[in-house]
């Protein structure tokens, strides 16, 4: 999948897949926003099952989806 981003203010939305609920979903937050450069906030909805991320710079979708499976989550989709 490609997705075209901005360089300034990008926000995605990124489909999850995996056992998320209130103890999880802050943790899944947490990873993202410390582990990856660009990624200036990350609000997870273990409702949705979605990761809405926001970026100052461009970051690969296969970074983005390998930040999520480095936690045990799979990613189904990565739209903006």
């Amino acid at each position: 999948m490609t997705i075209t981003k901005k360089t300034q203010g990008s926000a995605l939305t990124i489909a999850l897949e995996g056992r998320l609920d209130t103890t999880t979903a802050p943790e899944l937050e947490a990873e993202l926003n410390a582990a990856l450069d660009g990624v200036t906030e990350a609000a997870v909805s273990h409702e949705a099952g979605t990761a809405l991320v926001t970026l100052s710079k461009p970051v690969a979708d296969e970074t983005l989806k390998a930040a999520v499976e480095a936690e045990d989550y799979a990613v189904t989709g990565i739209a903006p």
